[in-house]
């Protein structure tokens, strides 16, 4: 404990306390930060040596979900933590994005940052401090890292901003921002809301960021309290000879290889320029390939952005402005409950919609409170959407980072549970990609989801930015709708999603040191003009949601219960819901324990039996009450009814006017006969008398 250290700060009001070396002492940087009762762990380590062959930065983020943080026994067989889950991945990518831009380029050691919740408390989301922790151990180490970053949680309350909000701020806010950057500029975004204009969602931003620079002059005084001297590691270079040479013979290809528009011919002509390269320097080609390959990279990037910068010129030929070629159709899918086709260029994407009971809604077994999902959207992308041929793999953290982001997009315009009875879940399968898949996800799903008959509030569109920086003469060039090449080749990917009326759904992040304020508005405005046009291309196709659903979708008719009669509805075992659910073919139930009842199924006649059957069973019959009922018994004194699920005994001296000697003159076991309630004693047995028409 002799190199102990403790830290104090304020960050949103609230207290932050950092604790330096106690844990962890082989780790290149370590710490713990507490706010609440929530406390986050993150460890920084470095490989002694960088990786041969390599032509990127091999950073590793993990964000470690312990179930113990918050007094949890994991479920399943093993009962230990797994796979991480979806929010684990989309932390582990918060803490990743604006990490990343900040290493020297040319670094090929492994880096590894592992954030672990240690406890958690309800009203303090571990995110936003891992992302601080994470930014705190690798600024303390001795790994190069250009930092510090600073992150923060930017919610909306009552008209006000709040840094960091809590349970029930959060569940008032109507937007939900995360923002991270350096002192100096925005290094990513990461934003839900509730239809805000571009206006307000730049307020918030730069509100982030002026905490965000407090956060930054914080950690730069636990560095130089307990900051380790940076390792002196040299940044791959490429022999300048070898360059040299390489762009004199290829630049003069590249350049006219680039000039053609047309992506498969580009790309024909950017191959037939390799296999010069490699005819021409088959003596050098096998030790240095991977150098030749980036000399190529960095000839093709410095032409398609000078291009770009100086005469507007993008390489499909388009303006920074333009949007490229917009195709779709809805209703592509004969059997399915809702679909639709949504192409932009040669990215296309289809979307399918599923309708189902509130049950099968996805349970989250997580740290969070929530515990089930009513909406689903999932992203895939297989090898051939990219003309790839492999082998198909697992659901990758860019397939969950895509889905969540429509996902996010999408649950603003969603009806709620009560206007809208149904789990829905909307998947997106990329079938060619090429630029921007996950913003025609969400416009894919927005169709699909209309198609399908969802009353969702308006449509919504997405679109993806781009940046050209020049970091000499300081020009800027913002490209909307980016395809492929741009993505790989500027400095900015910048998503937003929205409607008409403001935006729901925003990711950004920065491949350079950071963009400021007036690049954030440009960008965004940018957006809102190419979202309009978006919308009215999807609105070729259909313009609001169909009024009834799919005939193989199911049908839902809802009705509340005496809670109190729950039990009796379900029986012992399950025995009386079971046996309603045999004789009903086809039906599904499902009972909340405030008594509401969702009846499911594809046959409207079997849904309305289940619920007569159900409502027999909760009915609570009055001195009065008349109704039609069946004979089912008869004893000497008397006959047995049933009636709306219960059952009475109309006396022998009740069932005509005049004296009857014997029941069976009057009724027969199958008769209906319509019958008023006369008495029910403290049994609840009841006496009814027949009513003569």
């Amino acid at each position: 404990m002799d190199n102990y250290k403790k830290f104090e700060t304020t960050i949103g009001g609230k207290k932050v306390v950092v604790e330096v070396g106690a844990l962890c002492g082989l780790a290149n940087g370590s710490c713990t930060v507490t706010c609440g009762e929530t406390v986050v762990m993150a460890n920084a380590t470095i490989s002694e040596n960088p990786r041969e062959g390599l032509d990127y930065f091999p950073l590793s983020v993990d964000f470690e979900e312990k179930m113990y943080a918050v007094g949890k026994i994991p479920g399943g067989f093993r009962k230990r933590e797994g796979r991480a889950g979806d929010k684990a991945i989309l932390t582990s990518r918060l803490i990743d994005r604006p990490l990343r831009p900040l290493f020297t380029k040319g670094i090929y050691n492994d880096v590894s940052m592992v954030v672990t919740t240690l406890s958690i408390d309800p009203d303090v989301d571990p995110a936003p401090f891992g992302m601080l922790a994470s930014s705190i151990a690798l600024s303390i180490s001795d790994i190069p890292f250009n930092g510090p970053t600073g992150s923060v949680v930017v919610g909306r309350v009552d008209k006000h901003f709040v840094i960091n909000p809590n349970a029930e701020q959060i569940e008032k806010s109507d937007m939900h921002v995360a923002v991270s950057g350096t002192a100096e500029a925005i290094l990513m975004v990461e934003a839900g809301a509730h239809e805000v204009t571009e206006t307000d969602m730049l307020a918030a931003i730069m509100f982030g960021h002026k905490e965000i620079k407090a956060q930054v002059e914080f950690i730069q005084t636990i560095v130089k309290k307990v900051g380790k001297t940076k390792l002196d590691i040299k940044p791959h270079k490429i022999d300048e000879t070898l360059d040299h040479k390489v762009r004199s013979f290829a630049t003069s290809y590249m350049e006219k290889a680039l000039t053609e528009t047309d992506l498969e011919k580009r790309r024909a002509a950017e191959d037939r320029v390799d296999a010069l390269v490699k005819d021409q320097f088959v003596e050098l080609y096998d030790e240095n390939k991977q150098d030749i390959h980036s000399v190529l990279y960095n000839i093709k990037k410095e032409i398609v952005r000078e291009k770009i910068l100086v005469s507007g010129t993008r390489p499909d030929g388009r303006r920074t402005k333009d949007i490229r070629p917009i195709w779709t159709n809805v209703g592509v899918l004969p059997r399915v409950h809702g679909s639709a086709v949504f192409t932009r260029g040669s990215t296309q994407v289809l979307n399918i919609c599923t309708l189902g009971m509130i049950a099968d809604a996805q349970k989250i077994d997580d740290i969070t409170e929530e515990e089930y999902k009513r909406y689903m959207h999932h992203y895939n992308m297989p090898p051939y959407a990219t003309g790839e041929a492999r082998p198909l793999r697992a659901t990758g953290r860019r397939e969950v980072g895509h889905g969540a982001l429509a996902e996010r997009a999408l649950l603003p315009v969603l009806p709620s549970e009560d206007e809208f009875p149904y789990a829905i879940r909307t998947v997106s399968e990329v079938l060619s990609s090429n630029g921007s898949s996950s913003m025609a996800s969400v416009c894919g799903s927005s169709m699909s989801l209309m198609n399908a008959g969802v009353p969702i509030k308006s449509a919504v569109a997405g679109i993806a930015m781009g940046l050209i920086k020049d970091s000499v003469t300081g020009k800027v060039a913002v490209l909307s709708d980016i395809q492929g090449m741009e993505d790989f080749l500027d400095d900015m990917d910048f998503k937003v999603a929205g409607t008409s009326k403001g935006i729901t759904a925003i990711q950004m992040d920065i491949k350079i040191a950071g963009i400021d304020e007036n690049i954030i508005k440009t960008a965004l405005a940018q957006a809102q003009e190419g979202r309009m046009h978006i919308l009215k291309k999807m609105e070729e196709s259909i313009k609001k949601p169909n009024t009834q659903l799919s005939q193989y979708a199911p049908k839902i008719i809802t009705f509340n219960i005496n809670p109190d009669k729950i039990r009796e509805v379900i029986g012992t075992g399950g025995k009386v819901i079971n046996k309603i659910i045999d004789d009903c073919d086809g039906v599904k139930i499902d009972i909340t324990d405030e008594g509401r009842v969702c009846v499911g199924g594809t046959d409207q006649a079997m849904l309305d039996k289940a619920k007569k059957i159900i409502d027999g069973i909760c009915f609570e019959p009055t001195i009065g009450f008349e109704s039609t009922g069946k004979v089912v018994r008869i004893i000497p004194i008397g006959a047995f009814v049933e009636f709306n699920g219960k059952e009475g005994m109309i006396h022998i001296s009740k069932l005509s006017k005049t004296r009857v000697e014997k029941v069976e003159d009057v009724v027969k076991i199958g008769d209906e006969v319509h019958v008023k309630v006369i008495k029910i004693d403290e049994k609840n047995r009841i006496d009814l008398q027949r009513v003569e028409k």
